[in-house]
């Protein structure tokens, strides 16, 4: 009997140097497949490979501690990284806060306690040691109402062994804490209410604003500071580079990126040049609390992904950019 051969092990055709074609399948007996399998033909199409979306275009990402990850998601998807590290997190060596906040969460002082990063919980894990086992902090936790805002607190609350905590709803912003502790407080509402709140960066202002037109009384838990880099020359070079438009696509994962980065613009006598290349540019943001301090700047992103993660700004922002660039171009052409 005579045996029927198929594709299998598919891979897109790609032209070499030579202008060959590298082979696009193996053959093997329908027997080894052991499943049912399509014969292909000469007309089978093959989606565009992901990595030529950005076309070899500059993608300066100003994220820090996860600089490495996102120049491997820009690569990955066929853009040049620019790494331009644009803040650093500092803890402090002593911090009077955490203790002061560890002795009255075991005083039973806090109506509820609210985590607004993963790092900062890990980090106030860490800093209440010497008063509390993990397991005796966990514990304590458990004694009062815990609010986690998205995913990372979530996880870090988790690893932590704390079995009940409200998770905010996405998009994780601070009007979404106010609205669980609304939910939490019911018909009470938050009146004289005792909220201890895991700061990250700087306060934040928006949620306190929030808290206090509500009457809440706010104990602030600091655990890490923003600075500028040790090093800002990469900063200071991928701005030089936006202000001569040798790059027009620029990635923003924090709020106080925004803030550094017109900063060292100043400095650098580049304020004019960034905000214009900005603004006739690619702007990219990872999510609304980021969104939020680009609008007050005088620039809406352009690119804000369906999912508030890092990929997903990367990869959204590389199948968008041609067509960012071409409308942008299009009403400067108009005006």
């Amino acid at each position: 009997m005579k045996r029927r051969f198929f594709r299998a092990s598919l891979v897109p055709r790609v032209k070499s140097p030579a202008g060959l074609l590298a082979p696009t399948a193996r053959l093997f007996p329908r027997e080894r497949l052991g499943i049912r399998a399509k014969l292909l033909t000469s007309r089978t199409r093959f989606r565009p490979m992901t990595n030529q979306l950005f076309r070899q275009m500059p993608v300066i990402a100003f994220e820090s501690r996860r600089a490495n990850e996102m120049a491997s998601l820009i690569g990955r998807y066929g853009g040049i990284p620019v790494q331009a590290p644009a803040l650093r997190e500092v803890r402090p060596e002593h911090n009077p806060h955490a203790v002061t906040f560890a002795e009255a969460l075991s005083a039973g002082s806090f109506d509820y306690v609210v985590f607004l990063t993963g790092v900062g919980t890990r980090a106030l894990t860490e800093e209440v040691g010497p008063l509390f086992t993990r397991e005796q902090f966990a514990s304590a936790l458990g004694k009062t109402a815990v609010v986690a805002r998205g995913p990372k607190p979530t996880s870090a609350l988790r690893e932590l062994g704390v079995s009940h905590f409200h998770a905010v709803p996405s998009p994780n912003t601070f009007a979404e804490v106010l609205a669980e502790l609304d939910r939490l407080a019911g018909e009470r509402g938050l009146a004289g209410a005792r909220i201890a709140v895991q700061e990250y960066g700087g306060p934040a202002s928006e949620l306190h604003v929030g808290l206090l037109a509500r009457g809440v009384h706010i104990t602030s838990v600091p655990v890490y500071t923003w600075a500028l880099p040790e090093d800002t020359t990469p900063l200071r070079n991928a701005l030089r580079m936006l202000a001569d438009r040798r790059a027009q696509i620029a990635l923003f994962t924090t709020r106080a990126q925004i803030e550094n980065v017109f900063e060292i613009a100043a400095e650098e006598a580049l304020t004019e040049a960034v905000r214009e290349a900005l603004a006739s540019g690619v702007v990219a943001s990872v999510g609304p609390v980021c969104s939020a301090a680009l609008v007050a700047e005088g620039f809406p992103p352009d690119v804000e992904p369906s999912v508030f993660k890092m990929g997903q700004l990367v990869k959204e922002t590389a199948e968008r950019w041609e067509e960012i660039l071409l409308r942008k171009k299009g009403a400067e052409r108009s005006q």
